[in-house]
């Protein structure tokens, strides 16, 4: 990482203290010396509060690289629940080349906005496998509706689709009310999901889910995995296009 000239000064300074004060037989500061070495840095970052900018940005740098590295190896560690498991829907073409793995909550506001990406995708690219893997986060409205949810997609998987895009295009918040009305809608009747609710409930699913996305380090929606890489945020179709385009040309997200 490049440092910034005054940086670069403040750090030669403080190095040239340091060596002088370790080079005593004690190596070791007394208490004047601390006093005034407390006493320059001080003053230093009085005069150049900048620094703190640089060290902020070297800090979140470092932070986001390892991330990114747990993340990695997150995703390798856990391939056939992130990408194959039995609870989660596929859209687009099942034997596509490339799956882009979505992590969403139905109160999730970017998520209705990412659904037009997803959407988008899938009509101009043949060849994506869209996998949706629900992560309700945002409260027990939302737990509820993962709830429906998977009673619905169990009972009617065909139409789930139909469901998906409704929840996600409906005004207000989503909860175990409004889910039961959609599926409705869509020809399940709301004695039918209560049974299937009972029945086979989705507790381990969701839990493995969270599981899935702390060892991700996701802990937010919509969130993404594609590739080797775990993706945070409504990135945009253009970003998400780039990444499926990298993993066709070198095998990886990044190129």
């Amino acid at each position: 990482m490049a440092l910034l000239p005054r940086t670069l000064l403040a750090v030669s300074a403080l190095a040239v203290i340091a060596v002088t004060a370790l080079s005593s037989p004690a190596a070791a500061l007394d208490a004047k010396q601390k006093k005034e070495l407390g006493e320059f840095i001080k003053q230093y970052l009085i005069e150049n509060p900048e620094i703190m900018l640089d060290v902020q940005s070297a800090l979140e740098k470092k932070q986001e690289a390892a991330r990114l590295h747990q993340a990695t190896k997150a995703v390798g560690e856990n391939k056939n629940a992130i990408f194959n498991a039995k609870y989660d829907v596929t859209l687009g073409n099942p034997k596509g080349d490339v799956t882009i793995v979505e992590f969403f909550d139905y109160n999730c506001g970017y998520c209705r906005h990412a659904l037009s990406d997803m959407d988008e995708i899938l009509k101009k690219d043949k060849n994506v496998r869209f996998v949706l893997k629900e992560f309700p986060i945002l409260g027990p409205d939302s737990v509820a509706a993962s709830k429906v949810s998977d009673a619905f997609r169990k009972l009617a998987p065909e139409k789930y689709a139909d469901f998906h895009r409704t929840m996600l295009n409906s005004d207000g918040r989503a909860s175990e009310e409004s889910a039961i009305g959609v599926a409705t809608s869509l020809g399940v009747t709301e004695e039918a999901i209560r049974k299937e609710m009972e029945e086979s409930p989705n507790d381990d699913s969701v839990k493995e889910t969270y599981m899935l996305a702390t060892s991700l380090g996701l802990t937010g929606t919509p969130s993404y995995v594609i590739g080797n890489e775990a993706v945070s945020g409504a990135v945009g179709v253009d970003t998400l296009e780039q990444k499926v385009g990298n993993m066709r040309a070198c095998g990886k997200t990044v190129c």
